[in-house]
């Protein structure tokens, strides 16, 4: 272990570093004095910091000691406090140690606490007493006077309620006991104040309709509504009347001059609705709906005109005025007269719960009477600007009947749903409910529409409502998807599912294998492949057209956009709507929802499935048509009189009849486009019919004009035959179609047509002409054949012609075969837009004047 240095062995070496650093040089020295001073002033600092914490050290001893002593003397004070407070505690206990006096002193003082709250009690039981007292003595003189003591009481009461909450109900039997007095009292007032009121109301002969306040009584009504007004303004205040955030609001109170004013009423109510008189029918709750809005007709003037005034006088300046369901009487006398409606409803929907139907005619009643009140009256129901959710709310909601209820509108919406599908009309095409030219549905699918417009379909129970108006009153708004999702939408998906097990059944049906396990014989199957097959295939196509229309129609409807805007907010607000997920609402509607995108709609994904049908039915009718063209155009494709076909004249040939092997195509096309031409739309009939010649005219370009050589008979004949499927097309689908789908066709059918002008020496000797080939024939001889032809122009034979075709044979082979932009030239001067070079090249070499 290495010793420790000598403090003075180590001051020395610091000093002789110091001076090593500070005395390099000879120069250094002349610097000597002033380091010198330098040095002698950091020893009198130094000094004097020392000094300082010295005399720091020597006050911080000194304090610390101090408060050693002080607190040696606070401790010998506290053990002479503890030894006379044991002392005292054994003597007031009569213990032996101050262990087992404690618990008896701490037991003398909760006695000692207790005997001071029941003394409060007794005081506050006192007061309460002497309130009570004195109201019901003042009862006996003035009604009046009576109202200050019970105020009182009624304040003394409402701070003992917020004490108990703080307090966590500390004092249950006091509160009971206050509050029954203060019930017993308000009574007492009430039923004097009430009798003052049913004193002028008897002298009007209340409640006749026509009923009003003379001028001699006017002073004394108002007294007595006022004397009631300001016993129930303590209720009043301070109460939050019709918070819409739980399922379980408190409703408005009732004020005591309109319940006074409806006793009556509700007598005359109860007569009537709840006896054995025939007004009361069950399955009639129109009844008594109807009844209560008559009561708002016959006795909102006298209301408005009597009790306003008093309202006005009596809230203005108070909470209360901020709200219509007090300070409008209208709207009181309407929450005056909802209690007996509320207790009628209670008691009909346990009576109702098994009766679907009657069921379901009670809620739609009650939300029609929902609505009457809330738009024709103007009643909020104390909710402010969330508006008066309904009685239909209440009990739907608060009261829990919407499962039931929805359960019912279901089960409804399913069996009429399955009558329809069971109905023996349901596949047929209805071709009078659509317009002419829409594609026509099938009766089945017009009539599930109509259901979903309706969802029971009950024509006896409000006939012409529509979907969105059976549930547009629901104020819920997950009620409302729940009715849709529920409802609406599985119903369309369970025709969807028909419609594709239908197209799936006739794919099997049509196919080898299929024919073969279902036992479908070729009788059969040449039905499903000609024209019933194309009815069924136009049942699903037409059906899943307007069902697909429908939905797009209704998201486009307001009510329908109004839920998908609040449905946007609430899945970016939250992952569950109502009891169910964000996915599955996205799963069933569209799958834009809770997504940044403004587009999409309520019935997107349904739509999106009708559409997917719409398109495959479509293009099956596409192939099988096509399939049965190229079937039909078998026995032409075999044919080959095109070269051997003679005629004197182009005249000879202006009425020429279709090849007799084309019959079967025309015939098909015939029945298929007819039947296509009243069941579809003018848009897919041709878009059908353009794929369909297409298959045509791609099959005997193919078969006939790329194969076979033509004489000037034999390319008459052809375009007769085009012609021929071009007026069968054009009287199904209008004119222009046919030319334009086989355009290739008539244009090929054009060249190898073309009339033999002059000799082929002349054409050939015109300027341009590139010099003759050797080996060529001389086809002078063809030219007697042809100078009747000449003589008349091809629009004059009476078959269809491309263009003007002016040229001769000789003049277009020879340009046609030149270069390129020759060839171009010369085929658009024929008008002909389809061909390519290369096409047309090729068909005119078919011609039999240039085989060699």
């Amino acid at each position: 272990m290495a010793l420790a240095m000598d403090p003075a062995d180590d001051s020395q070496a610091r000093v002789a570093d110091y001076l090593d650093d500070k005395l390099q040089n000879l120069a250094d020295l002349d610097s000597l004095d002033a380091l010198l001073a330098q040095i002698h002033t950091q020893h009198g600092l130094l000094k004097q910091q020392l000094d300082d914490a010295q005399r720091d050290l020597s006050g911080a001893k000194q304090a610390a000691h101090n408060h050693q002593e002080s607190l040696q003397d606070r401790g010998r004070q506290f053990r002479t406090a503890q030894a006379d407070i044991d002392r005292r505690l054994m003597v007031i206990t009569a213990s032996e140690t101050s262990d087992d006096a404690v618990p008896r002193f701490e037991e003398i003082l909760g006695t000692l606490q207790r005997l001071d709250v029941a003394n409060a009690y007794v005081e506050l039981l006192q007061e309460v007493d002497v309130l009570s007292t004195e109201a019901q003595s003042q009862l006996q003189t003035s009604n009046e006077a009576a109202l200050e003591p019970y105020k009182q009481l009624r304040s003394l009461h409402t701070r003992l309620i917020r004490l108990q909450d703080d307090a966590e109900g500390a004092a249950p039997q006091l509160l009971h006991h206050v509050d029954k007095i203060t019930r017993a009292l308000r009574s007492q007032i009430l039923a004097a104040f009430s009798s003052d009121l049913e004193k002028v109301l008897k002298k009007i002969h209340w409640p006749t309709p026509k009923a009003t306040i003379p001028s001699h009584l006017q002073e004394e009504w108002e007294a007595a509504v006022a004397k009631l007004l300001d016993l129930q303004l303590p209720e009043l205040e301070g109460v939050d009347y019709g918070s819409g955030a739980s399922t379980k609001v408190k409703l408005p109170a009732v004020l005591f001059p309109l319940q006074v004013l409806v006793q009556p009423l509700e007598m005359r109510f109860r007569y009537h609705f709840e006896g054995d008189k025939p007004t009361n029918r069950i399955d009639r709750p129109e009844y008594f709906l109807s009844h209560i809005t008559s009561l708002l007709n016959d006795y909102s003037g006298f209301v408005v005109d009597f009790v306003q005034p008093t309202l006005l006088r009596h809230f203005r300046g108070t909470d209360l005025a901020l709200k219509p369901v007090y300070i409008d009487a209208t709207s009181a006398f309407i929450t005056a007269l909802l209690p007996v409606l509320r207790a009628k409803i209670g008691s009909l929907l346990p009576k109702v719960a098994d009766q679907p139907q009657l069921l379901s005619h009670l809620v739609h009643e009650v939300m029609n009477f929902d609505t009457t009140v809330r738009e024709e009256w103007r009643y909020d129901g104390g909710y402010g600007v969330e508006g008066w959710k309904g009685l239909s709310w209440e009990f739907l909601v608060q009261a829990d009947w919407f499962g039931r209820w929805l359960q019912v509108e279901k089960d409804f919406a399913l069996a009429r749903y399955q009558s329809i599908v069971d109905a023996p009309d349901f596949g047929d095409l209805d071709y009078e409910s659509v317009d002419p030219k829409a594609t026509k549905p099938t009766k089945g699918a017009i009539r599930v529409n109509d259901l979903l417009e309706t969802i029971t379909g009950r024509d006896a129970i409000l006939p012409n409502a529509t979907a969105h108006y059976r549930y547009r009153p629901l104020t819920s708004f997950s009620q409302k998807l729940r009715f849709l999702i529920d409802i609406q939408i599985a119903i369309f998906d369970k025709l969807h599912e028909r419609l594709q097990s239908n197209l799936e059944a006739y794919l099997t049906m049509t196919t080898s294998f299929g024919r073969a396990v279902g036992g479908v014989t070729k009788e059969e199957q040449g039905k499903l492949l000609g024209v019933e097959g194309l009815e069924r295939l136009c049942k699903t196509f037409g059906s899943a057209d307007y069902l697909e229309k429908a939905m797009r129609d209704w998201s486009d409807d307001v009510f329908f956009l109004d839920i998908w805007e609040e449905l946007q907010d609430r899945a970016r607000q939250a992952k569950t709507i109502g009891s169910m997920s964000v996915a599955d609402v996205a799963e069933r509607t569209s799958n834009n929802v809770g997504g940044d995108d403004d587009g999409g709609a309520l019935f997107d994904e349904t739509a999106s499935w009708y559409t997917r049908l719409r398109v495959r039915s479509e293009k099956i009718i596409t192939d099988t048509l096509n399939n049965n063209v190229r079937e039909a155009l078998r026995a032409y494709r075999h044919i080959n009189p095109w070269a051997t076909l003679t005629g004197s004249s182009a005249s000879a040939t202006a009425n020429l009849s279709p090849t007799a092997e084309l019959d079967p195509l025309l015939s098909h096309l015939t029945k298929a486009l007819g039947f296509l031409s009243r069941a579809l739309a003018p848009a897919p009939l041709r878009r059908i019919t353009r794929s369909v010649l297409a298959t045509v005219s791609s099959t005997l370009w193919d078969n006939v004009v790329a194969r076979h050589r033509f004489s000037t008979s034999g390319a008459a004949q052809l375009r007769a035959d085009l012609n021929a499927i071009c007026r069968v097309v054009d009287q199904a689908v209008g004119p222009g179609v046919a030319e334009a789908g086989l355009r290739k066709c008539l244009e090929g059918a054009q060249l190898v047509g073309l009339p033999v002008r002059g000799s082929k020496a002349e054409v050939k000797a015109q300027p341009g002409r590139a010099s003759a080939e050797e080996g060529e024939d001389d086809w002078d001889a063809w030219e007697g054949e042809n100078d009747e032809a000449d003589a008349e122009t091809e629009d004059r034979t009476g078959n269809r012609t491309i263009g003007g075709g002016e040229l001769g044979l000789w003049e277009v082979e020879r340009r046609l075969f030149a270069d390129n932009q020759s060839a171009r030239d010369v085929l658009e001067e024929l008008g002909m837009e389809m061909l390519s070079e290369t096409e047309a090249r090729a068909a005119l070499g078919r011609r039999v004047e240039l085989a060699g």
